[in-house]
């Protein structure tokens, strides 16, 4: 008798990953593929949305979206929906970083950008992915935060300010939608092999990610990999029983 084809841990599930062009959400993207979602890649960089999607075939399409923009978070919806019928998993992985410089040197228009899309976006997002989850009475909502919400580095106020939101936006989420049957969680990857890496550096040189490198105990940096399966889990039926938590990824960064 021949064996039964295994099944994706995310089999027959609908998932939107934002800022899923490159870094941790392209990673995030391909690992719900590969366990059996249909993806809806939402970048505001249309061309790097399209490029994953397309390695994804007919499992993935590229949304190009703004998520600080409610216009383009509705149609994302309506997107997914006209894609896989459903939203099952939402993941609010977009974001953006700030150079170092003291607090007080950060101009206004680069504070606002910092909250419209780390912190809006997951407002948005909520608005219009949220009532269709509590009526069908199931849904998985993922937040990717940062270490910095946790155990902030010098010089990166606002942005750790932005993630320690979504940490409590998280756990927030999580009690007042429990009873409808969505769960809601987040992770917090300690820095990562990403685009956003330089930004936070301020420069990309091999003494800059040494001097990173001594902060973490594992001595390595994330990896889209790392944060993909983390995300796998959180958003699979594994982990049914797990809401609220802020799942640190980070090497023992915060020990």
């Amino acid at each position: 008798m021949a064996s039964e084809t295994k099944r994706g841990r995310l089999a027959d599930k609908v998932a939107i990953v934002t800022g899923g062009g490159s870094g941790f959400g392209a990673g995030i993207a391909s690992a719900f593929a590969a366990e059996g979602a249909k993806v809806v890649i939402a970048d505001v960089n249309a061309a790097a949305a399209e490029a994953i999607a397309k390695t994804l075939g007919g499992a993935a399409r590229a949304v190009r979206t703004d998520v600080s923009i409610d216009a383009d978070v509705k149609v994302l919806a309506e997107a997914a929906h006209e894609f896989g019928g459903r939203i099952d998993i939402l993941v609010n992985n977009a974001g953006v970083g700030q150079g170092p410089q003291p607090l007080e040197g950060v101009a206004e228009a680069e504070f606002d950008r910092l909250f419209a899309v780390n912190a809006k976006s997951v407002y948005l997002t909520a608005r219009h992915v949220v009532p269709a989850m509590k009526a069908a009475k199931a849904g998985a909502i993922l937040n990717i935060a940062s270490t910095g919400g946790v155990s902030p580095r010098p010089n990166l106020a606002w942005y750790n300010a932005s993630k320690g939101w979504m940490i409590a936006a998280t756990r927030a989420m999580a009690i007042e939608l429990a009873r409808f049957g969505l769960r809601v969680n987040a992770i917090n990857p300690v820095a990562g092999d990403t685009p956003l890496l330089a930004t936070f550096m301020g420069e990309d040189t091999p003494e800059a990610r040494a001097r990173i490198l001594t902060t973490i105990p594992l001595r390595r940096l994330s990896t889209p990999a790392d944060i993909a399966a983390a995300a796998v889990f959180l958003c699979s039926d594994e982990a049914s029983m797990i809401t609220g938590v802020a799942l640190e990824v980070d090497g023992g960064r915060c020990l």
